[in-house]
């Protein structure tokens, strides 16, 4: 029933099955003990796919194989890598001094009177730093679904990238508008730290900037899985880190499922009612995010939120308002006391929710083999409203 659906995603996405076999071979050099070094098996299926040219077929299946035995080989070498504490690299040293160059600007903003509670939330926000977060505002923010806005990803870099794209003559001069806007991002991502989502972000929307120019597909399962491969290439523990599976879960959901939200109207229905448009649209994009994340919610925190659209309906616009009153801040500082009125109204309001009966569900402890389970049954419900679509009238996905 589904093997049709399968073929056309993996047809749309042939990368995803080369990170999937990547992904794979991490996980067991990660967890299994292996007797042999694999470079040198590597070497020969390689050599041997190289011989399979005139067996499309075969090849195919040696790639992905050769893919399994590179991911094992990554993860094997990492583990047996020994720290060098004598040398320094250029890239630490470069990250000390974005590190350095961040204290300067939160000093600058807390000095500027933004303090408190509001102060924790724009540092958080703002520049990644959580360090001023109290036990009570984290819980705040988690129960009533708004931990997201807290952890730098690709919200607040897109939100950056969509204020430097209105800003610079993208419609002049787009490949130079587009560099600019990459550089600066790429900078961000220092100035924060490199956290695994906002470095996750910054390779998607650096291909998203690239193919752009070139007037291509922009955002799709492949470009997901052409960051996910380079990443765990560059660095295969990632893969374990709990920012970047939220990261990549959150995204590929939306990927998935936010076409099928917009099936349910016409596109001639949302472009002569723009509301109904920004509206259905921001309840697409939060409940998608929400089914890709909610079993490892459930897994590592044990916690689901139950007002996460209502939530989201108020801190997305007010995300946008406070990543640009905090630059407005830095360059004005007078301007404070409006920062510090919007992210206390924030605050307040979220803590109301927080008080709603039943505004999250405790208590959820499930397995690895739960959460696998739980991910494939939302796989193959996807593939059954794919395959159900021309039943229900609606349109057939882009």
């Amino acid at each position: 029933m589904y093997l049709d659906m399968q073929n056309r995603l993996l047809e749309s996405a042939p990368l995803l099955r080369l990170a999937v076999c990547l992904i794979v071979g991490i996980v067991i050099a990660n967890y299994v003990p292996l007797p042999i070094a694999v470079l040198p098996i590597l070497a020969v299926m390689v050599v041997i796919t190289m011989f399979l040219g005139k067996y499309e077929n075969l090849q195919s299946i040696a790639i992905l194989v050769c893919f399994l035995l590179v991911g094992m080989f990554l993860m094997q070498r990492h583990l047996s890598a020994t720290d060098d504490s004598q040398s320094v690299s250029r890239l630490d040293n470069t990250k000390a001094y974005f590190l350095t160059q961040r204290g300067i600007l939160l000093d600058r903003m807390y000095d500027s009177g933004v303090d408190g509670d509001a102060y924790a939330v724009v540092a958080a926000m703002a520049l990644g730093d959580k360090s001023a977060l109290t036990h009570e505002l984290r819980d705040t923010y988690s129960v009533s679904g708004a931990s997201h806005v807290l952890a730098l990803s690709g919200l607040h870099l897109g939100i950056i990238y969509c204020m430097l794209w209105l800003l610079l003559p993208h419609r002049r001069w787009p490949a130079v508008s587009q560099t600019i806007i990459l550089i600066v991002m790429w900078l961000y991502v220092l100035l924060v730290g490199m956290p695994v989502s906002v470095v996750r972000s910054a390779v998607m929307l650096t291909v998203y900037g690239l193919l752009s120019i070139s007037h291509r597909n922009k955002m799709s399962v492949n470009a997901l899985a052409f960051t996910a491969i380079v990443m765990l290439m560059w660095n295969p523990e990632w893969l374990f880190d709990i920012g970047f599976q939220l990261s990549f879960m959150a995204v590929l959901a939306i990927l998935l499922f936010v076409p099928v939200f917009e099936d349910v109207f016409s596109a001639k229905y949302l472009q002569e009612h723009r509301l109904v448009r920004y509206v259905w649209g921001l309840v697409a994009v939060s409940v998608s995010a929400q089914i890709g994340v909610a079993p490892l919610l459930a897994y590592y925190f044990g916690r689901l939120s139950t007002y996460f659209l209502l939530t989201n309906f108020i801190v997305l616009p007010a995300a946008y308002i406070i990543l640009g009153f905090s630059l407005i801040v830095l360059l004005f500082p007078s301007l404070a006391y409006i920062l510090l009125y919007i992210v206390d109204t924030l605050n307040a309001v979220l803590f109301r929710i927080t008080a709603i009966p039943g505004s999250s569900i405790d208590g959820f402890h499930p397995n690895v083999l739960q959460v696998v389970l739980t991910y494939v049954i939302i796989f193959c419900t996807y593939l059954l409203i794919e395959k159900i679509k021309p039943a229900l009238g609606w349109r057939a996905s882009r």
